[in-house]
């Protein structure tokens, strides 16, 4: 076993005791571990205070002097012990309120200490509670460090008594003993041509870095190094699941595609729809398993991209399957599809929770004979107990909605895994889904259909509800629809649930009865009240629609032209432009109403703005990734899927757009890593399979 894969146990000052700690609290198991263990922020120690020049806020300083007095105080609880220090410029406090007695036993009065601490002012005289002290004899003997490491800790870990120090120690100690030995993982041409400084120096650099110049440099060298391990493992993955992964042949488009696409499909397709689907037929034409990404704006005709490529399965003799995150969802697919395949030799079913037990199993029966060729469902799709007879392509909406396990049970209803295609209305932006999605292939559809009319979007207060409320009848009197949505919270549903209902009731006195009906949707109804509400609003029987966010993916309403979004502020921005989405799907101009309080944070006025100003859903996504983050941005799921070491998805784009390029680089020329300048790549590579901590985390 390679050194540095030795337990932390082995660590002298660790024992076994403090390596427990460490495992539970921080995920540390060995010396590569504790080494990877990166501070998230450092203390200048090379510089020295005077008393008389100390800065007049609450920051860490450090200064040179002497004890003169030594007080214990009484106080309400307790006692504390002052004591006077001086270093000739002037004189401060130095406060304990704890440990007081062993620590006055410890002090020496007229001695010259260092002392270090986070400076406090009351009524103009400085203090340090709590400081750390020591003989200014002992402090010269030590190994000088000009930065100190703050390491990310626990309570727990704290009232153990494993401190800063004690880390750093270790740090020191690892360091020290391992010195030089720490073996290359990067290329020498990429360390050249990068100018990046060796292995050894950017560990000791990270840790302990000698000036700011040389913290710059580590950062860099580790934040490439992690960036070009991780897009060659997803590049690798991507690779050997194409040479593994046998997918069924579609060898043909046949009757199905070419009648649906001659007869039945009443609009011309845009530019980027035939590139997408010439992309999908090419996959599921090589014998492979076809394993790609689709990202399409909302209102950019995903859906009739996934129906053609349905039909060509069906060409093949072959069953899909589309799945959908939600009923609501599920059964606007259903109803899209059957409608337009009503002339058609194909037939279409829709399971879900709610699926009678007999209707169950008819679908049941149909699938296993073959008769049923595209079943559309929600999570029920992915039951056990539900098998095809050929099943042969995959489709995932709204795919940041399920968990890689469920994805993976479409994998075992063939022999031969269908084809999978992932679908998202939700633009991620091209360094994200690098990260996130390197191990699939990559299709966008990036322009809307001829004749869209761009969404009006207008942000209002609660100052002008009723001149919205004004609006919103000249529109229902055109004949329009509206929807009015409620943030949902999680954590308090009967927060929503009030929200909503008060909603309603005030909507209620202003659109009374009979002039205007309202529907109305929310996530404490049962599913048939919920699916009886959606169809009065689609029938047209009711004007206005009140619900929660419900309505967030896929709903399709032509006669829906406004969107008014209330407490709009507690939206992030994805999900506010989805919800936009949602109207301005017909010939009329769509509008979308954000309505806030008057008063709002930096980040809420920023998300208000970016929305006026822009429909483009990318440009937004990138906005949405710069102010909350990789993890956030694809919903609980996949939060935990990017927890880099060191590396910034957000600010360090360049570094990994430059790592991905050289890892392609270096697999083309040399796809078994057996050069020898590449035995260093191989090596790490193999090392990372076993370590689950780092580099790891991959869809």
């Amino acid at each position: 076993m390679d050194a540095i894969q030795t337990p932390l146990v082995y660590l002298k000052g660790v024992g076994p005791e403090r390596a427990r700690l460490l495992k539970t609290e921080l995920n540390l198991h060995t010396f590569q571990d504790l080494l990877h263990f990166f501070p998230n922020r450092y203390i200048d120690r090379s510089r020295f205070y005077r008393i008389n020049e100390l800065p007049q806020t609450h920051t860490e300083i450090q200064i040179k002097g002497r004890i003169t007095t030594l007080k214990l105080i009484p106080q309400k609880r307790g006692k504390r012990l002052v004591a006077t220090f001086s270093d000739g410029s002037g004189q401060m406090e130095l406060i304990w309120f704890r440990g007081y007695q062993w620590i006055r036993d410890q002090l020496k009065l007229n001695e010259d200490y260092v002392v270090f601490g986070k400076i406090n002012w009351f009524k103009g005289v400085a203090s340090i509670p709590h400081p750390e002290l020591e003989l200014e004899e002992n402090f010269q003997q030590q190994l000088k460090i000009s930065f100190y490491p703050i390491y990310p800790s626990t309570e727990k870990l704290l009232n153990k008594g494993v401190s800063q120090k004690v880390i750093q120690k270790m740090m020191v100690e690892l360091l020290t003993t391992r010195s030089g030995h720490f073996s290359e993982s990067l290329p020498q041409n990429l360390i050249n041509q990068y100018k990046l400084i060796s292995k050894n120096e950017a560990l000791r650099q990270i840790h302990f870095p000698d000036h700011q110049q040389s913290l710059a440099r580590a950062q860099m060298r580790l934040k490439f190094e992690e960036f070009f391990y991780l897009q060659l493992q997803l590049i690798l993955k991507n690779t050997q699941r194409k040479q593994k992964i046998k997918g069924q042949l579609f060898k043909k488009v046949g009757p199905s595609f070419n009648a649906f696409f001659n007869k039945y499909l009443d609009f011309e397709l845009t530019n980027a729809q035939k590139k997408v689907i010439k992309e999908l037929r090419k996959d599921m034409g090589s014998g492979r398993q076809m394993n790609r990404l689709l990202q399409g704006d909302v209102g950019s005709g995903k859906t009739i991209v996934a129906l053609l490529i349905m039909l060509i399965a069906l060409d093949n003799n072959y069953q899909s399957c589309l799945v959908a995150p939600t009923e609501i969802l599920a059964q606007q697919h259903y109803q899209s599809l059957a409608e337009q395949l009503q002339k058609m030799n194909c037939k279409v079913a829709l399971l879900t929770g709610s699926t009678p037990k007999k209707e169950r199993k008819r679908i049941d029966e149909e699938l296993k004979s073959g008769e049923l060729s595209i079943l559309v469902g929600t999570h029920a799709v992915l039951e056990d107990q539900v098998t095809f007879k050929q099943l042969g392509l995959a489709i995932i909406d709204e795919q940041h909605r399920f968990g890689v396990a469920q994805r993976a049970k479409l994998w075992q209803k063939n022999e031969i895994p269908p084809h999978i295609l992932v679908m998202t209305a939700t633009p991620i932006p091209r360094t994200l889904a690098m990260s996130l999605y390197g191990d699939l292939d990559f299709s966008v559809i990036d322009e809307l259909p001829p004749g869209r009319k761009k969404i009006k979007t207008l942000h209002r207060t609660d100052a002008n509800r009723l001149k919205v409320f004004a609006f919103i009848k000249d529109q229902i009197a055109k004949g329009n629809q509206v929807y009015i949505v409620y943030p949902l919270i999680q954590e308090s549903s009967k927060l929503d649930y009030k929200d909503l209902m008060d909603g309603f009731e005030s909507l209620s006195r202003s659109f009374p009865k009979p002039n205007y009906q309202i529907s109305i949707v929310h996530g404490q109804m049962k599913s048939e009240d919920k699916a009886f509400e959606m169809e009065r609003f689609i029938q047209g029987k009711t004007q206005l629609m009140v619900a929660t966010t419900v309505i967030e993916v896929g709903v399709n309403i032509p006669n829906a032209t406004v969107m008014v979004i209330e407490s709009a502020e507690r939206f992030g921005l994805s999900q506010l432009h989805q919800l936009r989405g949602r109207v301005g799907r017909g010939s009329d101009q769509g509008y979308c109403i954000l309505m806030t309080g008057s008063k709002l944070s930096q980040e809420a006025q920023i998300r208000m703005e970016t929305l006026t100003k822009s429909n483009d859903g990318f440009e937004i996504a990138e906005v949405d990734l710069k102010l909350r983050g990789p993890g956030n941005l694809m919903g609980t799921q996949q939060s935990g899927i990017l927890q880099l070491k060191i590396a910034d998805l957000i600010k360090d784009q360049n570094l990994l757009k430059a790592a991905r390029s050289e890892a392609l680089k270096i697999l083309k020329e040399d796809t078994h890593l057996q050069a020898a300048a590449h035995q260093c790549v191989k090596r790490t590579l193999y090392s990372l399979q076993f370590d689950s901590n780092i580099w790891n985390f991959i869809s």
